[in-house]
């Protein structure tokens, strides 16, 4: 079974490396190492989970990056869903926003987390 680093980088926080087994959500190994993510439905209808992939092993995604080859970095390169992630549209997935509750890692990545992403991805009702 396979195994790979996931750096939750907290926005205006700490930021902290996890190991996740390929078979695992983000979400499930935060839990483990003591880590809380923000979550809600952990079914991928909610989106209060959601994270924001920055970078794949050595290539820099986010706003349009690319990679070394100048090729768009894609969220699918880094997880796999368990489900269908019903709270991202596509323009949501290609801007590299990612549901952790649901996914599951294919590559060494490093993912913005909390409160400043979900507020970059939906609008407050309540303002």
């Amino acid at each position: 079974m396979a195994r790979y680093d996931v750096t939750l980088d907290r926005v205006g926080g700490p930021t902290r490396t996890i190991e996740v087994d390929e078979d695992e959500t983000v979400l499930e190994a935060s839990r483990r190492s003591g880590i809380p993510l923000p979550y809600g439905c952990r079914t991928g209808a909610c989106g209060t989970c959601v994270g924001r992939l920055l970078a794949i092993e050595g290539a820099e995604s986010g706003g349009g990056a690319t990679d070394a080859d100048g090729a768009p970095i894609d969220v699918a390169d880094a997880f796999a869903y368990r489900r269908e992630p019903r709270a991202l549209k596509p323009r949501h997935r290609n801007d590299g926003y990612v549901l952790l509750c649901i996914a599951r890692p294919r590559a060494n990545s490093r993912v913005a987390v909390g409160s400043r992403v979900q507020t970059e991805l939906v609008d407050n009702p309540w303002k």
